[in-house]
């Protein structure tokens, strides 16, 4: 009873705590951006108490392919910034964009008078793409287009398939083209 004691004091470190995140696999259909819905996890180590986290990935690039490396990235809020822990961050090697599959508007098949045949012919003065993303380089190409009736008997409304219209330019690959149709008649012949 005849001492007060002072508690004595020392240093000593808090090392931060690893933590491994790792992408998530993702597969979409092009849209133009490196964007991906995938969602991060922590593969190795764990977060502490309250702490949070915010993760997102990226695609390596924006065109279409297989294999692509999705990057993640994000913050932990554990009231130091972030720095309570050492992140690594790990990607995923497995993610895929697919091609965006586009339309043809403004191609037309004449009516014809029956000729024993079954080719159409085509006006494609007005053809242009539908659902290229906006700032992509695509060009449509109506030099080879053909048209071809079903048949080549005289009938009203006749289904008149187009084939042979291509796309160029530096984002040609990430799309694929669904060719167009219309709709003709052959009327008989005098």
């Amino acid at each position: 009873g005849n001492y007060t004691i002072t508690q004595p004091a020392d240093t000593a470190d808090i090392t931060t705590r690893p933590i491994t995140v790792t992408g998530a696999t993702d597969t979409k259909v092009y849209d133009g951006n490196p964007t991906s819905s995938g969602v991060p996890t922590i593969t190795v180590g764990s977060l502490v108490g309250g702490d949070t986290v915010t993760w997102s990935q990226t695609y390596d690039d924006k065109n279409v392919g297989t294999g692509k490396s999705l990057t993640p990235a994000g913050t932990v809020s554990d009231g130091n910034s972030g720095n309570n822990y050492d992140i690594t961050l790990v990607a995923d090697t497995t993610g895929v964009i697919t091609a965006k599959a586009i339309t043809v508007s403004g191609v037309t098949a004449n009516d014809k008078v029956y000729d024993g045949a079954t080719g159409a012919t085509l006006n494609t003065g007005t053809a242009a793409l539908v659902g290229v993303v906006g700032g992509d380089t695509v060009t449509i190409g109506v030099g080879g287009a053909i048209g071809s009736f079903a048949d080549k008997h005289a009938a009203n409304g006749k289904t008149v398939t187009i084939s042979g219209i291509t796309i160029t330019g530096v984002d040609a690959g990430n799309y694929t083209i669904t060719q167009p149709a219309d709709t003709a008649d052959i009327t008989t012949r005098p």
